[in-house]
């Protein structure tokens, strides 16, 4: 099929894996890199990388984002909970439950998918900015065939990154062990730095993990989170020009990291240093509209950081799909690191 678009963004990838393409770098996972990242297994232990779904707690993080609730499923009028089956059908002897649970899908452990972030632009020529996200895509047609009918992504969403089963070798940056807990902002030269240090090689196609030790000041609230969490652990420097070619460059696969946003987020107000007009999160728009990078958040490496450090590695298979849920801007994952 021809391109879709007659302009693309400065600096984006768009059309690299086809006109229609929506899984972005995630194409980067071949065969032959599941085959090197499996390469990476030496002992067979695995390392859960999510927070149970009821964490970080609260709304202290994002106050618009509400922890899970739990409803009822009724069977024949009565209460399917520890429900006595013979009371359904006097010849059953077994006990049944279900349950319905509203999930709000980037509230704890979760995957961005690239309907999460657009941006205006004149993607088709005619002079006119339009919404949209990686690859050129509207996110939204007029029909909406989302979660609920009327709104949802009919194009990119974390149901085309569930199908590409999203494993392949993870990288580990351990900004925690060099930086501490106080809030840094991380530009170039200082994840340069880290990884000459450590002796950390990134290569095209690696899933680049970031340890902020967030995820573990998230884990010892155990629900009862203050503001000040909000001023704490290493974030990247969204408005740093080199980072951003870097990772341009480097041609990760997607990046993970254990603290809200990857980047500085909102949370605290404008960052003082975004021009007059702009991104409210830049490294977003970079990875997610304009280069098809999917970016994990409130993940959690405490664990394995301290693992691959005393066991002087950085690397190790990564697993990771959302769930396949069409029309999903993002989702709950439950990432699994084998070592």
């Amino acid at each position: 099929m021809g391109k879709r678009w007659k302009n693309r963004p400065e600096g984006s990838n768009w059309g690299e894996f086809g006109d229609n393409d929506q899984r972005g770098r995630l194409n980067l996972l071949t065969p032959q890199r599941r085959l090197a990242a499996i390469k990476e297994v030496q002992t067979g232990l695995v390392f859960c990388l999510s927070h149970p779904l009821d964490k970080p707690g609260g709304s202290v993080l994002n106050h618009f984002r509400k922890p899970p609730e739990f409803h009822p499923v009724t069977r024949e009028g009565k209460l399917y909970f520890n429900l006595d089956m013979s009371e359904t059908n006097p010849r059953f002897t077994d006990v049944g439950s279900d349950e319905a649970i509203l999930l709000y899908s980037q509230y704890s452990t979760h995957w961005d998918g690239f309907a999460h972030k657009g941006m205006r632009f004149d993607a088709d020529g005619d002079g006119v900015a339009e919404k949209v996200s990686y690859n050129g895509f509207s996110l939204v047609d007029a029909q909406g065939r989302g979660l609920h009918g009327d709104v949802g992504a009919v194009a990119l969403s974390v149901a085309e990154m569930a199908e590409t089963g999203v494993q392949g070798r993870g990288v580990l940056i351990d900004l925690r062990h060099h930086f501490g807990d106080a809030r840094t902002d991380i530009n170039y030269e200082m994840l340069e730095q880290v990884m000459k240090d450590d002796a950390i090689t990134v290569e095209q196609g690696d899933i680049l993990c970031l340890h902020t030790g967030l995820g573990q000041l998230i884990r010892d609230a155990n629900g009862r989170l203050d503001n000040a969490i909000k001023t704490q652990c290493a974030v990247l420097d969204g408005h740093d020009k080199r980072l951003l070619e870097w990772i341009s460059d480097i041609g990760v696969a997607a990046i993970a990291a254990d603290n809200l946003a990857v980047e500085r987020s909102g949370t605290l107000g404008i960052d003082p240093r975004m021009p007059h007009r702009g991104p409210q999160l830049p490294l977003h728009e970079h990875c997610l509209v304009k280069l098809g990078i999917h970016l994990g958040e409130l993940w959690y490496f405490t664990e394995l950081a301290a693992w691959l450090r005393k066991n002087k590695r950085s690397r190790f298979l990564l697993t990771a799909p959302p769930l396949r849920m069409p029309g999903a801007a993002g989702s709950p994952v439950t990432p699994v690191a084998t070592v």
